[in-house]
């Protein structure tokens, strides 16, 4: 079987190996794919490897030969699933690879505002400490985290994940879940009181219809003014001049995000100016640890699938 891979290198941009993959049959390995180039490449394939090349009803119509399609994410929306059923078409995606690391990443955020590690050592590297009078010197507040409240809207692994280290931070961990349950150390409140009642905010939530745009003015206007937003999940739940505005006006102390509502962001985009407005590049899931566990699912899944038993099906 043919095997093509349309867009590896965010995955695989050379600490992991393919051979896996190659095992499988004729691999073809490209490290982008334009959208005028997806039918070309994938034709005669019949497994194609994607993470954001979209594959339409049109673009599945055009390959009679494709019985398969990796997703190398979790999210699948890139994928016409109906489609892809009404072609005889399986779709898997790999869920739960990342969970450790955007944890990880949203403390990341967090610690940055708390601690402001950078900025001060970029400081030292100045001169300021050497030329200080005194013994230490700080620019900003610094935070102790023991005693917060962390609030996590949603409460999947990641979130679950999240509140362990809340919790070993010391700090008091509120949650908002459609399903609340019941878990030691985790207090299930509505969406207001969240937002009313958190030191630090951190979403959770897929990016549907019912959560997009759900952080705008008027959820904005529930935080303390001391209050900071962490969003590691989807950059369209956040509605981003009303975040700009926020943090501009101190509305809120500040905002830690992975994600952003396209990616690459807008060169216009209202967070990239905002004040206390921390931006990573959409790489909470890209430790090599994280990476490696997708391309070896994502194998798995394609093995499976040529034995006859397909797993992490969502078409």
């Amino acid at each position: 079987m043919k095997i093509v891979v349309l867009d590896g290198f965010t995955l695989n941009p050379g600490d992991l190996s393919w051979d896996g993959l190659r095992a499988l049959g004729e691999l073809e390995v490209y490290d982008r794919t334009p959208p005028e180039l997806t039918v070309q490449r994938s034709s005669g394939a019949g497994a194609v490897v994607t993470n954001k090349v979209v594959f339409d009803a049109h673009v599945i119509a055009q390959l009679p030969q494709l019985r398969y399609i990796g997703v190398t994410a979790t999210g699948y929306n890139i994928v016409d699933v109906q489609a892809a059923r009404e072609h005889g078409v399986t779709v898997t995606n790999v869920p739960a690879y990342s969970t450790p690391s955007v944890a990880q990443m949203a403390f990341a955020h967090l610690l940055n505002f708390a601690s402001r590690v950078q900025e001060h050592s970029e400081g030292v590297r100045a001169g300021r400490w050497a030329a200080s009078k005194d013994f230490a010197y700080w620019d900003h507040s610094l935070l102790e985290l023991d005693g917060l409240t962390m609030g996590l809207v949603g409460f999947g692994r990641i979130a679950q994940a999240t509140a362990k280290m809340a919790q070993a931070f010391g700090m008091k961990v509120l949650a908002y879940a459609r399903r609340p349950s019941d878990v030691p150390g985790v207090q299930f409140v509505d969406m207001k009181t969240l937002f009313a009642q958190s030191d630090v905010i951190s979403l959770h939530v897929p990016l549907a219809p019912e959560t997009a745009g759900m952080i705008n003015r008027e959820t904005l206007g529930l935080m303390k003014p001391t209050a900071y937003l962490i969003n590691t999940s989807r950059g369209g739940l956040i509605v981003e001049q009303d975040l700009a505005d926020a943090l501009n006006t101190g509305k809120i102390a500040g905002a830690g995000l992975d994600v952003l509502s396209s990616e690459p962001p807008r060169a216009d985009n209202p967070l990239l100016s905002a004040r206390n407005c921390t931006i990573t590049p959409h790489i909470a899931w890209a430790t090599q640890a994280a990476r490696g566990r997708l391309l070896n699912v994502t194998t798995e899944n394609l093995r499976a699938f040529l034995a006859g038993k397909a797993v992490n099906v969502v078409s």
